[in-house]
């Protein structure tokens, strides 16, 4: 050829990229600023069914048109190919292309055979084939059903991953990048083991892959490990697909993150597990003869901060214990279960209620960093002597009433809440006697400080009020009575804090 000759230049560009387009999966025609054929690789001609020197000039494509600045987006065109009778529908895309200095020197034609989508959406239909306008309507519908599908799996909360047949990855959508940290370009091509956590065995992925070389999908919860090293736990659904053979091609995983979800179920569990627990704690038996003591606990989370409890000495006396842990939820609860536990363990060890409160405010400002404290009243009770004492830390008030309804003491603080100091003096009251028809009330500030829609709390009267409503009736009811006021003062509402009342009577002649 002339180097001289209109193209010349442009053949040496193209000899570069040869090597490259004979290679490609689409037919590419490439013509010179007159329209002269200069580049026909492998695929035009297999889709043609001739060469370029067969094929005449340009104008047998868009390529004049582009020539002259025009742009062609997917255009539907029928061809001749002396292999096929029925000729061959392609789809066309071209646009001119210019050199350094910005003058247009020819253009480049993209096409591609659409038989194959046909034959994909008559999915092995009738042999005739469609008519142009039928089949640019499907090549349509097809397009629009093809976009689609790419928005959704791209903008899916779900990590999706392809690999080929063996196992390698073709493809990851964004969500798979923000679930695991790696990049598209990190994992193309790797094997998805890169996200083995160690977490499960070798007979675990034999079972999976004996599931899916039979042809069925493998479901399951799979611990993976992130490009940070964090582990999280996936819903993982890997799908293989088979071509019309029943060969298996590729593989698609589908993946959700449940880390959290995980998180979330393994603590209801436990906060069920300790509510159980702390139910047991609250369900005594008749304690000693003499006494008809009951309480009600009402949490304000799945389980408490709250804390009461009846203790028989050996000598036939009895204390009653009742404590509020600051804050409510899990923590506060573990906070109530270590005070229940030093209370029993130095119960026997304390001449009375003031000595055991000491002991244990010993031990829980040695745990507590003083971020938490616990207010606790004990109560002891001789039915021989028919007197309590107590011993107050930091609680509210309790109230002991006559058999008319009359306030006859209010049990004050004798000392700072349990956990603040480490040697706090707490003192003890006197005897205090206690009869047939008396009635004693101990509540936790879930009680009195409790507050309806307007902002205004429930208050010290009436519960008491509840109680007055109530004498004579058992201890249980009266508790459960207080509690259950309190709730629907509240309009309903779930409590801002736990609600606790504890109801004692005597019960002797």
């Amino acid at each position: 050829m002339n180097p001289s000759a209109p193209g010349a230049a442009l053949l040496d560009d193209v000899a570069v990229l040869k090597s490259i387009l004979e290679n490609v999966a689409a037919g590419i025609v490439v013509c010179d600023e007159v329209g002269k054929l200069l580049c026909f690789n492998r695929e035009a001609e297999r889709i043609l069914g001739m060469g370029r020197r067969a094929v005449g000039p340009a104008q047998e494509f868009p390529l004049a048109r582009v020539v002259e600045g025009q742009e062609v987006r997917h255009e539907l065109m029928f061809v001749r190919n002396p292999r096929q009778p029925n000729g061959v529908w392609i789809s066309v895309s071209s646009r001119p292309f210019v050199d350094r200095t910005g003058r247009r020197r020819g253009a480049v034609a993209v096409f591609r055979d659409v038989i194959e989508s046909e034959r994909v959406l008559r999915a092995g239909g009738a042999s005739q084939a469609l008519a142009p306008s039928e089949l640019l309507d499907s090549l349509d519908r097809y397009r629009g059903h093809y976009e689609r599908l790419c928005r959704a799996v791209e903008q899916t909360a779900d990590a999706v991953l392809i690999t080929d047949h063996k196992a390698l990855i073709e493809y990851v959508n964004p969500a798979f990048e923000r679930t695991t940290g790696y990049s598209a370009s990190e994992v193309l091509g790797r094997n998805p083991r890169m996200l083995k956590s160690g977490q499960h065995d070798e007979e675990f992925y034999a079972a999976m892959w004996k599931t899916l070389l039979a042809g069925q999908p493998f479901r399951g919860a799979i611990v993976n490990r992130k490009k940070s090293g964090e582990l999280y736990w996936a819903e993982q659904t890997i799908t293989p697909v088979k071509d019309a053979g029943g060969a298996i091609t590729h593989y698609v995983s589908v993946m959700q993150d449940v880390t959290e979800e995980r998180k979330r179920r393994e603590q209801e569990f436990f906060l069920r597990l300790a509510r159980e627990v702390q139910q047991r704690f609250h369900h005594f038996a008749e304690p000693a003869p003499g006494y008809d003591v009951a309480g009600s606990i009402h949490p304000a989370a799945l389980i408490a901060g709250d804390y009461f409890d009846v203790l028989k000495h050996p000598d036939g006396r009895l204390t009653i214990a009742i404590g509020d842990v600051s804050g409510h939820g899990f923590g506060a609860a573990l906070v109530m279960a270590e005070t229940r536990a030093y209370v029993r363990a130095f119960l026997s060890s304390c001449p009375d209620p003031a000595a055991l409160l000491s002991s244990v405010n010993l031990a829980l400002a040695g745990d507590l960093d003083g971020s938490q404290y616990i207010t606790l009243v004990l109560a002891r009770l001789d039915p021989q002597k028919r007197t309590l004492e107590y011993a107050s830390a930091g609680h509210v008030p309790g109230y002991l009433l006559d058999r008319a309804g009359g306030v006859t003491l209010g049990l004050q603080s004798t000392g700072p809440p349990l956990g603040l100091f480490s040697t706090p003096e707490f003192s003890m009251s006197g005897e205090i006697p206690f009869e047939p028809g008396d009635t004693l009330v101990l509540l936790t500030d879930g009680v009195t400080e409790a507050a309806n829609a307007d902002g205004a709390e429930f208050g010290t009267e009436r519960a008491l009020a509840e109680v007055r409503s109530q004498l004579g009736r058992p201890a249980r009811e009266m508790a459960e009575g207080i509690c259950a006021t309190v709730r629907e003062f509240c309009g309903g509402a779930a409590p801002s804090d736990d609600i606790t009342a504890v109801v004692c009577q005597p019960a002797f002649r």
